[in-house]
């Protein structure tokens, strides 16, 4: 129910900004605004999306909880929607995300409502082999006699 209400106010209090914001400054200074701030988050978004994926190949390095880099990576992605989709409250929402301190309190807020019942960094259910892996394959045996002597071909001299 939540969507479908967000489906249908976000595009009219886009349309009440555009009409207020427009009657104001004008049609084409409006429009211009709307171009500089998509160039802009776009922009920014590809540069706080390569600081999110550092962090994100640092948690997989370090093989720690990767679930906050994921978040924040997340959360980047939809400013970058938000960002190209037309409009001022929606620019607003898009710059909101891309600032670290906003992105950490969304996350923070999000952990307290959303319960994780594990975290596993292998292979859900396959068992970990301790000892030395098996490679099947057909052999025949040389007789030692019938080993050519000298360069095996492979190398030319």
């Amino acid at each position: 129910m939540w969507l479908l209400m967000a489906f249908i106010l976000v595009p009219l209090v886009e349309i009440g900004l555009f009409i207020q914001v427009g009657g104001i400054i004008g049609l084409w200074p409006t429009l211009l605004i709307v171009l500089l701030t998509a160039i802009l988050g776009t922009w920014l978004v590809r540069a706080q999306g390569a600081v999110a994926m550092g962090q994100l190949r640092g948690s997989f390095s370090q093989q720690t909880d990767p679930t906050e880099p994921l978040a924040h990576g997340a959360m980047i992605l939809i400013a970058g929607v938000l960002l190209l989709t037309p409009g001022f409250f929606t620019d607003a929402l898009g710059f909101a995300l891309l600032t670290p301190p906003f992105r950490r309190a969304a996350f923070a807020y999000l952990r307290k409502r959303i319960n994780v019942q594990s975290f596993s960094t292998g292979p859900q259910g396959a068992p970990r082999s301790q000892g030395p892996t098996t490679i099947e394959g057909e052999y025949h045996e040389v007789p030692p006699e019938d080993t050519p002597r000298g360069p095996s071909g492979w190398t030319r001299d």
